[in-house]
This record gives C-alpha cells, structure tokens and sequence, in this order.
C-alpha cells in the first residue's frame, strides 16, 4: 500500500505518508508556553504513528496572540523540547514546528493589512520567521514549516488582492516577495541539511482571488528557493469572514472557511484538483519536491487512490485523525474497520471560531482527548435486536432503532445508506438512537442500515435494512 510506504525528505525520514497538518487545539493559555494539555494532544497523535505530525501554528513575533503557541523567543524552546522528546520516545511519527506572523485585529471588526507595513517592518517579519525556524531546530524538531496560508500575514503578500505600488504588490513576481524572502531566510538559519516545508493556499477561494494559476507558479518559486516539500490548503481568508459584534474577526466563517475545512456538503477531496495541478506543474518542470493534498480526503481507500493516480505524494488528514488519532495505526494493522470515522460536521471548527477547546464531537463528552482504549469485545445489539425503522415524515426520512450495549462504552452509532441500486456510504454518526436524514428526494428507493460502535471501534452486525421510497 503506498500510503504506508516510507520517504525520506531531506534526510528526514518518514514512515508512511500520511500527515497531521497543523490544527489549532485552544490548549495553549496566553503565555505561549507548551503546557501538559499540549503536549497529551500531540503524544495522542504519535501513538496513531502518522508519518509526519505537523505541531499546531506557533508565532514568530511577541505580541499578544491570544492561546497560541509561540516560538519567538528562547524562553519557549524548552517546553518544545520537552515535547518533542516524549514523541520521538514513543512513536517513529517525525514531527514539525509550523511557524506563523499575523497583524493585528480588534474586537471592533479593525484589523491591520499589509498595506499598513513598511519595508523595515516586513524585513522584521523575514528576521523573525528565521529566528523562530532556528529555534525550532535547535528544541529538536524534526522540520520546519512555514505558514503562509489562509488570513495571516504571509498569505496576504500572496494574495491577488495585494495592490500594495511598491516591490511587494500588485505584479505575482512582487506578491511572492516577503514570503520568499522568509523562505530564503529561514533556509541560510537551518542550513540545507534542515527539512523545510511551506503550507499555502492551492486557491483563495474568494472574489478576486488568485486561483491555481497563480499558486502553481508560486509553488515553483517555493521549490526552488528551498522548500522541500508543500502543503496544499484552501482559502481561510479574512476578505469574506462575518463579523460577530463584540468579537474579533474569524477567518474561517465565509465561503472560503467552508473550502479550507470541507464540511460534509462538500464531496470527498474536494480540493484534491490543487494538489494535483501543483503536482503536475512542479513535475513538468523537472520538480519532484513533494506535495502534501488536505481537504476531506476520509478514508483508507481514498487517500491511496490520489498517491497511486499521481495526484499527491502525500496525504493530509487533520479533522479525520482528530476524530480517531489511530487512524494510520489501524491501517497498517488491518483494522481500517475500527477507525472512528470523522463525520465533518465542524463542530471542532464552530469551537475554534468561539475561543473554545478544540475537541472532536464524537469523543466522550468532556474529553480533552481521543479515548485510548485496548479492546476486542465488539458491542451487542440489545434483545439482539437492532429493529430499525424509516418513516416518511413530510420530505424527510426518521430512522429509528434499538440501543446497543457493550462492556466498556458505547460510542456511538454509524448510519449507512444507498440509493436505488447503489452501494451503501456511510451518511453520518450519531450519539443517540435516532437520525433523520434530509439529504433526500421523492421517488428515490432508500435503504438503510446501522452499526454500533465502541471506544476502540470495535462494531456489531449490521442492523437489519430499512427501506422507504418518498
């Protein structure tokens, strides 16, 4: 299987090809520092044994950033180091510091652009950007990478918005200035010998934005001024987020939040086409740095299809593997049938945009983190029977059935449906025993069938199959 086969990246070494890409937790408290919740989040990710695991954003600037990590100042490389070494002792998963300047924003809806930058404080931005890639060096990461993604600072040099009339805007050769003046920074600090990646944005995903023409050359610059290997995201921009009164705004509530975080209303690998047109792109020039595709790419089956076509070289999965951090772990062993799967309902996301603890909706109600639990008793149907029922309530369709029961917890129920003559698809998860589905239309032949699962995601039989046409 691709997907479990090794690469090395600049002498890094990586056991399969899946990536944890960065995902803020809201663990962080103000002071930036690694605390305990932290550093349990991301050994939670090791013990799945991800390829990479990508350390959520830590800023390269001291100023106040809210629950954030930070890297912009030595005091912070011991806690990094700390975690750091819990990992590597528990797990082959290498690991990254992905590094990030923003601009100020206020609770009124104010925010500072790079409009507002002079060309002493953007050379502050490149300084800063290679100190914190040093530093992260030096608490003994693995790699580094650097974000200039979504609504921050980087990404907005980037941006086809950028209208700035001096030598960092307008033209795509100025846009792509500041960020590869960090690029080329941070690479004299680390020295060549130092893996170093750059996430960005495949599209903006906003009016006015630049698209894959744009990022496919922006890539190559990238390639060739040090990165060794890029990470494709998707939009995430200020430009069309909604402003709450009395809140600061949120970058992910527009459009383009929807296409940096496919919900499920999006298809599966929505934004797999940048990857690949990148991919192509670098690959036609005689490129072969690799590219890392995100974006609702859920299951096993999925994820290997886009390496064996030549669409990516490496797969990005963080919502999924916040949903069930031994993902990659039940994979390799052959129990890709356990993995908890991630229903992309963004409850995680709505939790980030309110300030809140990022926590997965599935997991145990008040958990910090994933359930880690070691057991093969698969759960029970009670009176061993699921009795599940579908019934037309006016346009919709009302599933009900039985509780399961099992020796340790049950987590939850999965419900599976096909149309006419289809295969059947996992639709959703659930806490309780009912589910109605709107997703549907009249004249239509549905089937359903639903399947308990535990902590561990050991299920139970299928349910019987209900079937109703509209």
């Amino acid at each position: 299987m691709k997907l479990l086969e090794p690469c090395t990246i600049n002498g890094m070494a990586l056991p399969n090809r899946i990536v944890l890409p960065a995902m803020v937790t809201r663990l962080s408290g103000e002071d930036g520092f690694v605390n305990d919740a932290v550093r349990d989040r991301y050994l939670r990710f090791a013990h799945g044994r991800p390829g990479l695991i990508v350390v959520e954003a830590m800023s390269v600037h001291g100023g106040r950033s809210g629950p954030l990590l930070r890297l912009s100042d030595d005091q912070f490389i011991a806690g990094h180091a700390g975690m750091v070494r819990a990992i590597h002792d528990g797990s082959p998963s290498r690991v990254a510091a992905q590094i990030i300047h923003f601009l100020k924003i206020s609770r009124s809806g104010w925010r500072q652009t790079i409009a507002d930058l002079g060309v002493e404080e953007i050379a502050g931005i490149v300084r800063q950007y290679a100190e914190a890639a040093g530093r992260a060096r030096r608490a003994g990461y693995d790699a580094v990478e650097l974000h200039m993604a979504h609504a921050y600072t980087l990404s907005s040099f980037l941006s086809l918005r950028n209208r700035r009339p001096d030598v960092y805007g307008r033209s795509l050769e100025n846009r792509m200035r500041a960020a590869t003046e960090a690029l080329v920074a941070v690479r004299r600090e680390v020295g060549a010998d130092y893996p170093v990646g750059v996430r960005f944005d495949g599209e903006e995903c906003i009016k006015d934005g630049y698209t894959l023409n744009d990022s496919r050359e922006m890539a190559l610059r990238f390639a060739t001024s040090g990165a060794d290997w890029i990470s494709i995201s998707a939009g995430g921009k200020f430009e069309d987020a909604i402003h709450k009164a009395g809140d600061p705004l949120y970058p992910y509530t527009g459009y383009s939040g929807d296409r940096c975080m496919p919900s499920t209303n999006y298809p599966d690998g929505a934004n797999i086409y940048m990857a690949e047109g990148i991919k192509a792109h670098l690959n036609g020039r005689g490129i072969a740095t690799p590219v890392v595709a995100t974006g609702k790419i859920r299951t096993p089956e999925l994820a290997e299809r886009f390496l064996t076509e030549g669409r990516a070289d490496m797969i990005g999965m963080a919502r999924a593997l916040l949903a069930d951090p031994d993902w990659p772990l039940k994979v390799m062993e052959g129990r890709a049938d356990r993995i908890v799967r991630c229903v992309y309902g963004n409850v995680c996301k709505n939790l980030d945009e309110n300030f809140k603890t990022v926590r997965c909706v599935l997991w145990p109600k008040g958990a910090l983190q994933a359930p880690r639990v070691s057991d093969d008793a698969a759960p029970q149907w009670m009176y061993h029977d699921p009795n599940l029922t579908a019934a037309d309530t006016g346009g919709r369709i009302y599933l009900k059935w039985n509780h399961a029961t099992d020796d340790v917890a049950v987590y939850g129920y999965e419900i599976y449906r096909a149309a006419d003559d289809a295969g059947f698809d996992h639709i959703n998860s659930v806490k309780g025993v009912f589910y109605c589905d709107d997703d549907v239309v009249g004249g239509v032949r549905y089937r359903y069938f639903v399947r308990a699962y535990d902590l561990a995601g050991n299920r139970t039989p299928d349910s019987n199959i209900a079937e109703l046409t509209l």
